[in-house]
């Protein structure tokens, strides 16, 4: 009996000791398969977190660079973009801004920035763009008492994740450019009115006077129509120069042109630069056009022999005195006094010294007519602006 149970332990014995063995092998066999387990599940964690880090700085690089181009953009442009809290505190500011740099605005409200005279309607737009959660729009003028500018503002509420309303951006456009040239062409217009009035009234009279001393229709016609192209040439002068006046030498050539020969010139002038102003230039383009006509029809340029010589003088004087211009003609067919005076005496003598409160002498010599007409200053822009010319004589046009 005593052998029979110390068998039964030796075997229950046995048995432990390989079940003990068998759950080791067992519980390292699982914490083996864990660790690989964890140690991929890791690895692909971190494969994984680097690939976001990529994409991350991927995202980051490409907002970077948007950002910098929209700073360009801001910096290389008249329009300026701001972002303000409820209290209208600046919060950013892409330019500097009513002469103030960035740093100087951020923090800072309307009341430390903008005059009060130009402030309250602006301040109350934004408001109003706050309260009601709608977008205002508005052109207004900034004076700081030395400069004012004109500015474009479009301003929307700025809202937070919730919705709420947190403050406001704006975008603001400098327009002054925009209104000056508006106000410009106002003034043109203004002036263009004025001129048609002044060029009709002078076309009304040249109708009239011509048609008065025309001794048929068909006379009136030529003679008006060639007055009316006169008229036209030298205003075509001003057109190029801006109606900032016409140059004496321009005013010659075209007025004596249409009756030379372009290849056998019979006109020069020489004198120094003189540029005239407008109303200087329509009248005395009138006269030099009768001078030309009248020497075409009876004088120098009637003949191949007859020369026409212009020349002029700048008068001395602290005042400007203006000029003096002489028109001298020879070698034409001899030439008497006329038995009556026609509308071109008339157009010399009595207009010249009428509106430009010129000194006019016209006589009519043996060897040809001359005429001496003295400008006085303040018809005359001064200093000029072109060299000095020098003696030319006259090509048709």
């Amino acid at each position: 009996m005593s052998a029979a149970w110390d068998t039964l332990l030796e075997g229950m014995t046995a048995f432990g000791s390989r079940r003990t063995l068998d759950i080791a092998i067992a519980l390292a066999v699982f914490g083996l398969i864990a660790a690989i387990v964890w140690l991929f599940a890791r690895r692909r964690s971190v494969s994984h977190i680097h690939s976001l880090e990529i994409e991350q700085g991927r995202l980051a690089q490409e907002l970077a660079t948007a950002l910098q181009r929209y700073e360009i953009a801001l910096h290389g442009s008249n329009v300026t973009v701001f972002t303000q809290d409820r209290e209208l505190r600046y919060t950013s500011i892409s330019n500097p801004f009513l002469g103030f740099e960035i740093d100087e605005i951020i923090g800072r409200t309307d009341a430390d920035l903008i005059p009060a005279r130009s402030r309250e309607l602006l301040v109350n737009l934004k408001r109003e763009a706050i309260a009601t959660g709608e977008p205002r729009d508005r052109e207004l003028q900034i004076d700081n008492g030395a400069n004012a500018r004109w500015f474009d503002f479009h301003i929307e509420p700025l809202r937070g994740r919730e919705k709420e309303i947190v403050g406001l951006t704006c975008a603001v456009v400098d327009i002054t450019v925009r209104k000056d040239n508006e106000e410009h062409l106002r003034l043109v217009m203004r002036e263009l009115t004025h001129r048609s009035k002044n060029l009709l009234a002078i076309i009304q009279a040249l109708a009239r006077q011509t048609a008065r001393y025309a001794d048929s229709i068909d006379g009136f016609l030529n003679q008006f129509t060639a007055r009316v192209q006169a008229l036209s040439r030298s205003h075509d002068i001003l057109v190029q120069e801006g109606w900032h006046g016409a140059y004496l030498a321009d005013l010659l050539r075209s007025q004596i042109g249409p009756y030379v020969d372009q290849e056998k010139p019979q006109a020069s002038w020489e004198g120094p630069p003189v540029r005239l102003r407008p109303e200087a230039a329509q009248s005395l383009g009138l006269a030099l056009h009768e001078l030309a006509s009248n020497a075409a029809k009876y004088g120098a340029l009637s003949a191949p022999t007859g020369r026409v010589s212009i020349q002029w003088t700048m008068l001395g004087g602290p005042n400007n005195d203006g000029i003096e211009i002489v028109w001298a003609e020879q070698g034409g067919p001899p030439v008497g006094v006329p038995q009556k005076h026609g509308f071109g005496s008339l157009v010399i003598e009595r207009n010249l010294p009428r509106s430009l409160e010129s000194e006019v002498e016209l006589r009519f010599l043996a060897e040809g007519a001359r005429c001496r007409i003295k400008i006085p200053g303040k018809h005359i822009f001064s200093p000029p602006t072109r060299p000095a010319f020098e003696p030319r004589a006259a090509a048709g046009t």
